[in-house]
């Protein structure tokens, strides 16, 4: 598991559950913000995953929060439901694909 959220995307295609993944064509966007944060976009098509840096043009969800709240979410201390009611994670978007997140990216 990343210790850092530069780390976690640089790990992330190959954590992407495939069976999971298959027929989803979507832009997941994260705004990760504060210190160790950034911007970056998974964008699935074709039954596989691209993970870059920086703003997709044109996300279909956008995921907002800070690194700590991330690092906790990544690592299973806390749920992405618990940070999302506590509004630590702000979500925009298909709210389908926010439930999707843990299975198809393999948190916790």
């Amino acid at each position: 598991m990343a210790d850092t959220v530069a780390g976690f995307f640089s790990e992330l295609e190959a954590r992407v559950n495939p069976e999971r993944a298959a027929g989803m064509n979507a832009t997941y966007q994260f705004d990760i913000t504060g210190d160790g944060g950034g911007k970056w976009h998974a964008t699935f098509a074709n039954g596989g995953v691209a993970v870059a840096e920086g703003k997709a043009e044109t996300p279909n969800i956008t995921l907002t929060t800070d690194a700590a709240t991330w690092m906790d979410i990544i690592s299973g201390r806390t749920s992405g439901q618990t940070a999302f009611l506590l509004g630590k994670l702000k979500i925009q978007g298909d709210m389908s694909l926010a439930m999707k997140l843990a299975s198809v990216f393999g948190l916790g």
